[in-house]
């Protein structure tokens, strides 16, 4: 999302399309969130990729413990949308559930 760190991987080659949300539950990882399957709804932001050469990137730079799945997206208005998201699927023994699945009202962006 714009404001942390991984945005700068979307810099070249995305535009953002909206903000929306997912189904799911959002935990609290620390230096950053993890979606995991659950009842809830997940804010975040939607973005249109121009070249599918950048998904492998988005690939490395979210790392082993998270798996690039499809997923429909509510934009916020409304509309729907088939788009990637990223499912953590690492430890959680640290993790905080985040129930209103906002990451920004848990951690503000400091970028």
């Amino acid at each position: 999302m714009r404001g942390y760190p991984l945005h700068r991987a979307l810099r070249r080659g995305a535009s953002l399309v909206g903000e929306g949300s997912v189904r799911g539950r959002l935990l609290d990882l620390g230096a950053y969130p993890g979606l995991i399957a659950g009842g809830g709804r997940v804010r975040g932001e939607v973005y249109r990729l121009d070249a599918a050469e950048l998904l492998p990137v988005l690939d490395r730079e979210e790392g082993y413990n998270f798996a690039r799945r499809r997923a429909l997206v509510t934009l916020d208005g409304g509309a729907r949308a088939r788009a990637w998201v990223y499912r953590y699927r690492g430890p959680r023994a640290r993790a905080v559930p985040v129930p209103h699945g906002d990451y920004r009202r848990v951690r503000p962006a400091t970028h």
